[in-house]
């Protein structure tokens, strides 16, 4: 038999193996080190970037106090865009002995909290944008009315396109009839964007930029604007929610690049649309404004809506906006039912007005306003309901539009009319006998006097005159000063 025993390996035959053996490690070591790296760049991606505190080393006085009595603010202000540019606490706060509002502070004066013309001394596009806004005097007037501005204030606030609709009396009654002690935590907290300071400037910058990291996320994203444009006269909050431009935010909001630089938004930072997209931000063709009524084109918040001085350069940039997304039929078929719809609010409110003129024909309601029941009935048909279904409208919440507006408009109307013809029966003005069936506006945007069967001549009807009938003032006779445009305030959208 042969010998089939296997020679044993040479030396050279070991090498071979071995080298094969070190080649194969090192090339599983280079794949899963290739495999975490991999791993660790997508994690660092979708990681935030570390937050630097650019008052970390600081050795300023106003640092180093307050770090032991109010340590959260300087937290927030060595986050923020300003102290990384080396702006301190003087700069805003410290003011001299005489300056209007100074209060004496550990050996120097300071305001407790700088006003726009401090915020000016850096910003000045920005307040001149904002002092020509819905958001600067007219939101504090719609509170107070005029009295107690100074010739320069009252100088400003009729340059401003937003003040043309004159002030709103009746918001004006309730501020003096609710008082300090509630409407200083009410209708100041919102209306106050507006107020003046000691120092003659307008606004208070911060109600939308919060103290002290002054957040570009913070400032642009609708929460924000939830702080004032929420609730039944103005909810674009709620509507902004059930809107498609809403849920987008809702679902993927997180997504979005809310760090932008101003002035250069596009559809991959923010693919729908948010309060300060639409209102503010420069996006797209659209540049960056505060004046939040720019591309508006109707005073949607007046009881009867007229279009804006400027409503036609105003819609040219909102569509710019809206064209990043849009095409053009939609954004005019939009537009031209957005219209309709707003006439037909005006039919409504107009109908209203002229239900109540009979009343003042024969002295039976007070010019003294909410001082009872038909007031109040009145005043929501347009300020909540009519604005609600306005605002529904424009910006696609279908439920506010119907439920939270049309039908309550409706409802209110029928509720108005039996109350008129109550007062009008107890003064002897007309008996049950001459009462008439009411009838409503119509879908088409017709509609007949709205008034009881046999009202005195005198009252004309919506039919006959096409508007409602009015005083000297521009007030619905009848009914205390509530001229057609009158402003009321909407602090976000927004304007209106």
């Amino acid at each position: 038999m042969s010998d089939t025993t296997p020679p044993a390996p040479t030396n050279r035959n070991w090498l071979s193996a071995g080298r094969i053996l070190i080649l194969g490690v090192a090339g599983v070591i280079v794949v899963l080190g290739l495999v975490l790296v991999a791993i660790a760049v997508g994690e660092s991606e979708n990681e935030e970037p570390a937050r630097v505190d650019a008052l970390a080393s600081s050795d300023n006085e106003c640092v180093e106090c307050h770090r032991r009595t109010t340590p959260g603010i300087v937290q927030q202000y060595g986050m923020s865009s300003m102290a990384a540019a080396e702006v301190e606490c003087e700069d805003c706060h410290e003011v001299d002995s005489d300056y209007p509002g100074a209060v004496e502070h550990e050996g120097t004066y300071v305001l407790r909290s700088p006003t726009s013309a401090k915020c000016e001394t850096c910003h000045q596009a920005e307040v001149a944008q904002y002092n020509q806004s819905r958001h600067s005097i007219p939101a504090y007037v719609a509170m107070v009315g005029l009295d107690g501005l100074t010739e320069d204030q009252l100088a400003m606030y009729h340059s401003i396109p937003e003040a043309q609709p004159a002030p709103n009396e009746m918001r004006n009654a309730l501020f003096a009839i609710e008082g300090p002690a509630v409407t200083r935590f009410a209708c100041e907290s919102c209306h106050g964007i507006g107020a003046p300071a000691e120092d003659g400037s307008v606004g208070q910058c911060q109600k939308c930029h919060l103290r002290h990291e002054f957040s570009l996320e913070q400032a642009r994203k609708p929460e924000t604007c939830n702080a004032c444009h929420i609730g039944p006269d103005h909810p674009q909050w709620e509507i902004y929610q059930e809107s498609p431009h809403g849920i987008a935010y809702m679902t993927s909001g997180d997504e979005w690049n809310w760090d932008a630089e101003p002035g250069t938004l596009t559809v991959e930072d923010f693919p729908a649309a948010t309060c300060a997209v639409c209102h503010m931000s420069g996006f797209g063709a659209a540049g960056t404004t505060h004046d939040v009524g720019d591309r508006l084109t109707w005073y949607l918040f007046s009881p009867v809506s007229e279009r804006r001085p400027s409503w036609e350069d105003n819609k040219v940039r909102m569509q710019n906006v809206c064209s990043e997304c849009h095409n053009q039929n939609y954004i005019d078929d939009f537009y031209t039912d957005g219209d309709a719809l707003v006439e037909s609010i005006n039919q409504w409110v107009n109908e209203s007005t002229a239900m109540l003129q009979p009343l003042k024909d024969n002295d039976l309601l007070t010019s003294t306003p909410f001082d009872e029941e038909i007031d109040f009935v009145y005043f929501e048909l347009w300020h909540h309901w009519g604005r609600t279904a306005k605002f529904g409208a424009w910006m696609q919440g279908p439920d506010y539009t119907q439920w939270h507006g049309a039908y309550e408009m409706l409802s209110d109307l029928e509720e108005l009319q039996a109350m008129v013809n109550e007062k009008l029966i107890a003064g002897g003005v007309i008996t049950d006998d001459e009462i008439g069936p009411e009838s409503r506006v119509v879908n088409d945007g017709t509609a007949d006097a709205g008034l009881p069967g046999g009202a005195p001549e005198s009252a004309p009807s919506v039919e006959a005159t096409g508007e409602a009938p009015q005083d000297t003032n521009g007030a619905p006779q009848g009914m205390p000063a509530e001229p057609s445009g009158a402003a009321t305030a909407e602090a976000t959208e927004a304007g209106d």
